[in-house]
Order: C-alpha cells, then structure tokens, then sequence
C-alpha cells in the first residue's frame, strides 16, 4: 500500500497517475475526492456530512466519519486480499487521520508519503481547475502535514508528477 497525503491541488492525483503508469504490477487508485462523490446527496452540504466553507474549509460530521471508516476498512480488506492499492487522502485532521488509517492499514505494508506544495503554488492550481472552493489549497498546504510521519515525502511545487512517482517507485518493493 501506498497512501499519499497532500492538500487540495497539490499533485497528489498526478502522482497516482504516473504510478500506476510507471509501477510493474497494476495498482488500484483510491481517493478521498472519488470517495466524497460517492457520498449521498444529503451528505453533502450538511452538518452530518461534509460541508466547505466560503474561506476553504472543510467540516465533516459524524455521518461522514461513519462512511469514511467504512471506506477504510473496504480498502484494507482488498489490500489484504493481495490488491496492490495507492491511496490519495487530505488529512484534514493531521495526526488523527493517519492514525484513523493506520489502525485500518494494521498488519499491511505501508509506504506513507508527504505530498508538499507551496500554498501559492497550489492556490493557482486551485484557480486553474475551477472545481475547488476558493481557500482550500492554500489552507491545507501546511495543515494537513503537521504532526503527520511520512516515510518518504515529495514536493510538486517545482517537481514535476512523473518525477516525483519515480522517487516514490523506488521505494516499493
């Protein structure tokens, strides 16, 4: 497993990309963009589930966290079941997030890896992309790193997503 962390915009899915081009065996892509998209309607914009605030930030509720943990555990199963899977995550909550990964991830070899980009360097991407709400790149760009271990971590700020999957396929074994 391969779980990457990075704020919005900052080339996490890129990266994935490249990898599943680059890495020798098929990798299954993960991320917690496609996993919101899957929420239920009536998960999205209210306080049960998750909402994005007009400065960027994101709040979840309980009945996110509900199907989060659930999204997890599938995850997990299929890594133990022999699947060879990169994750695309924001750990909005820092160290909470990653340990709500790794009690999931337990027993599984994982590689964690940092996704860092300059805050105005994603903020243009963010404007670039036009699907963001305004704010969110350059609020996360820093927040979701701190108080989180990575075994390895990249920079896209200049670096570009196939140079970056490279220093990360060769630490998989």
């Amino acid at each position: 497993m391969i779980v990457l962390n990075g704020g919005s915009s900052s080339g996490k899915s890129g990266i994935v990309r490249c990898l599943q081009a680059i890495l020798p065996d098929p990798w299954a892509a993960f991320g917690v963009d496609s996993f919101v998209e899957a929420l239920p309607a009536g998960l999205r914009g209210a306080e049960e589930g998750i909402t994005f605030g007009a400065d960027g930030a994101v709040r979840v509720g309980a009945g996110f966290r509900r199907l989060e943990a659930a999204w997890r555990e599938g995850i997990a199963a299929m890594a133990r079941a022999g699947a060879r899977i990169v994750v695309d995550d924001v750990f909005l909550g820092g160290p909470a997030s990653q340990e709500r990964w790794r009690r999931a991830l337990t027993g599984l070899d994982v590689l964690w890896v940092g996704v860092r980009c300059d805050g105005e360097v994603a903020a243009g991407r963010e404007i670039a992309r036009g699907d963001r709400t305004g704010g969110m790149a350059a609020t996360q760009a820093r927040l979701v790193h701190e108080g989180v271990t990575y075994d390895l971590e990249v920079d896209t700020t200049r670096a570009e997503s196939l140079e970056c999957a490279r220093v990360i396929a060769a630490r998989v074994g």
